[in-house]
């Protein structure tokens, strides 16, 4: 799935809406379904992808609002060629301040789809259809009582932000339903932030770069296609949102008592896939670095990104957890534990991950974390670093997970850096006064940990 999570554009509207419609319905009911959006974006036609991937963000992000609708209009489900369709476009009637298309067209090009499919129920879907603009505002306002349909997400996913953010929870939720913005990381060794707004300013892309806290991120007024990006072929700028850039500099440069990293030290990079992270690290000084996923297929995809970077490592794949199986002994001067996670704090690029996770999930990736955790620290030198990375803002997968390490392991020590560490909410007011309007983080956890 594209970084960039992009909004119906133009791109939505050089398509027939009808073909759109239908690909959007079975993305939308294969996630009901279980399965992830990215999967099956990977099996859109081409020339499709990018808008269908649009409209697919849009109706995720209002999907229980659609389907409490649904269930007020026809409380007895209609067949699941046609239930797709229904939701997808009531999603798309649902008032908003800028609808990817006008009512009229939405309700003409979904019954033609319906038609294409199910012929007998194209009736039923026009009259659900021209009810609820006829009777919209009711509507909204009796879906809106049940906190799933008004803030779009599941019930459990709710209460757990309400325990573990109490001040924050309603902020958070409306930015989950927020278009994110899209962020580069400039190659450190090839060019400046600042000089890459001007480049990208001659092209006529809006950006800025957002300074000293994050000195190599550049953010855009709005996405364009990679092949927009001037010199992004060969290598002088990534697509990553600014809370991934901060594992960089936080893991090799001086925090605290720590100093910054020597030329050549060894660094595991234990859950590498994709391989931004991984990237960053080698853009910021020469290290003898080792890149590990269990996942053999993502891994193609670190090595792509190192390639086109024209960056080296050791790519392995292989458990973390398994360290007989592929660590020699020698230890490491720094690990990046970049740890599998609910995915929480990205919900705005991936608004599928809501409908797709369970509560009980929270439960086996906190037993995953603290496993890797606990099988790392011995690879590590006395006197290295480790930083344990989430892209949750659940306390579960952070705060609490560090904590109950803390006190089983002696020897680690937390080092505090302001406002890089810690827990990053995706709210306006981080990244301080680089951050006007929409927030530019995503969703992070990050504990730098010194063993001592």
């Amino acid at each position: 799935m594209s970084s960039s999570s992009s909004s119906p554009s133009s791109s939505a509207q050089s398509a027939p809406l009808q073909r759109l419609i239908a690909q959007v319905a079975d993305a939308v009911q294969a996630v009901r379904g279980g399965r992830s959006l990215t999967d099956l974006l990977a099996r859109c036609p081409a020339e499709l992808r990018p808008a269908t991937q649009s409209l697919s963000f849009y109706v995720l992000r209002l999907l229980a609002s659609a389907e409490g609708a649904r269930v007020l209009l026809a409380p007895k489900p209609p067949p699941p060629k046609v239930e797709g369709l229904l939701l997808s476009a009531l999603a798309l009637l649902w008032p908003a301040e800028a609808a990817p298309y006008d009512a009229h067209t939405v309700v003409d090009q979904t019954v033609s789809a319906v038609r294409k499919r199910l012929p007998a129920s194209a009736g039923f879907v026009n009259a659900v259809l021209r009810r609820f603009l006829r009777e919209r505002e009711a509507i909204v306002a009796a879906v809106q009582a049940d906190p799933v349909a008004r803030y779009n997400h599941p019930a459990w996913w709710i209460e757990r932000l309400q325990q573990d953010w109490p001040e924050q929870w309603q902020d958070i939720l409306a930015a989950n339903n927020q278009h994110p913005p899209m962020s580069l990381r400039v190659h450190a060794r090839q060019g400046s932030a600042a000089a890459y707004v001007q480049r990208l300013a001659q092209q006529g892309i809006a950006a800025r770069a957002l300074g000293d806290w994050a000195p190599q991120a550049v953010v855009l007024e709005r996405a364009v296609p990679v092949t927009a990006l001037p010199g992004f072929a060969q290598g002088e700028v990534s697509v990553q949102d600014v809370a991934a850039q901060l594992a960089g500099p936080l893991l090799v440069q001086a925090q605290g008592e720590l100093p910054r990293l020597p030329e050549h030290a060894r660094v595991l990079d234990a859950c590498s896939a994709p391989g931004g992270k991984t990237a960053h690290i080698l853009e910021l000084g020469d290290f003898d670095l080792t890149a590990l996923d269990s996942d053999a297929r993502r891994l193609s995809r670190v090595q792509d990104n190192l390639a086109r970077l024209r960056l080296r490592a050791r790519v392995q794949a292989a458990d973390a957890r398994q360290t007989a199986g592929w660590w020699n002994g020698e230890r490491f001067d720094a690990i990046l534990l970049d740890a599998p996670c609910s995915a929480s704090g990205i919900v705005r690029r991936h608004p599928d991950v809501r409908w797709l996770r369970r509560d009980s999930d929270i439960a086996q990736l906190a037993q995953i974390q603290a496993e890797l955790l606990h099988a790392l620290w011995p690879t590590l030198k006395p006197g290295g670093r480790l930083l344990y990375a989430t892209c949750s803002v659940f306390k579960t997968e952070g705060q609490q997970q560090i904590d109950a390490f803390l006190q089983r392991q002696t020897d680690a020590k937390l080092i505090e850096v302001s406002g890089l560490s810690g827990h990053l909410l995706p709210l306006a007011d981080n990244g301080g006064e680089a951050a006007p309007g929409p927030a530019v983080l995503d969703g992070f956890y990050y504990a730098l940990l010194a063993k001592t």
